[in-house]
């Protein structure tokens, strides 16, 4: 299988690569429900020591600047109670804590969750964390721009590998909800 965007050297469609996977995100693929199928969710092998931005473009194709997405893990806080969320923007933006993120969440104050929390809560490793395979119950925040992209290069929930997966399958996910302007 060819990749529908970048330049790598293994594509496999996501049903066939559960293996490659962490646990959460292969329950996630294996009972997909969305309207996209799940076997146009792409696994794509990546070797981690091109894990960083610019050098990952430079060695597996410079259109992915574009049309990558980073997933975070976001701690709103309110009254003592803390509400766990994930976001996911472009890449090429940053994740607009202090205001769309914690206005959604009706927090007081919204931070990045901490890399324990993050990986603790998620099972997936930190630097792969991906929306697909949440916890139930999580709001994922997803910018209107990823939506709109025909394939968004996200992480595979390991350190190791990423996935390609049509944008409008990030509105399906369970606990979405698109914003306009997530990233700035």
């Amino acid at each position: 299988m060819r990749a529908p965007i970048g330049h790598f050297d293994t594509a496999i469609p996501a049903p066939d690569a559960l293996g490659e996977l962490t646990g959460p995100v292969a329950d996630a693929v294996r009972n997909w429900t969305g309207s996209v199928p799940a076997d146009q969710i792409v696994y794509v092998d990546t070797d981690p020591q091109w894990a960083d931005t610019a050098v990952f473009v430079e060695h597996y194709g410079q259109e992915l600047l574009e049309q990558s997405a980073n997933c975070v893990v976001v701690a709103g806080k309110r009254g003592g109670e803390t509400t766990l969320a994930a976001c996911i923007a472009l890449s090429t933006t940053r994740i607009d804590v202090n205001g769309v993120v914690r206005r959604q969440l009706g927090s007081r104050k919204a931070s990045f969750a901490s890399m324990d929390t993050a990986t603790g809560e998620t099972g997936m490793e930190y630097g792969g964390i991906t929306p697909i395979g949440l916890p139930a119950g999580w709001p994922i925040l997803v910018d209107s721009a990823v939506v709109d992209l025909p394939y968004v290069l996200v992480g595979s929930g390991r350190r190791r590998g990423k996935l390609l997966v049509p944008g409008k399958a990030f509105a399906e996910l369970p606990g979405a909800v698109v914003l306009e302007a997530l990233g700035v």
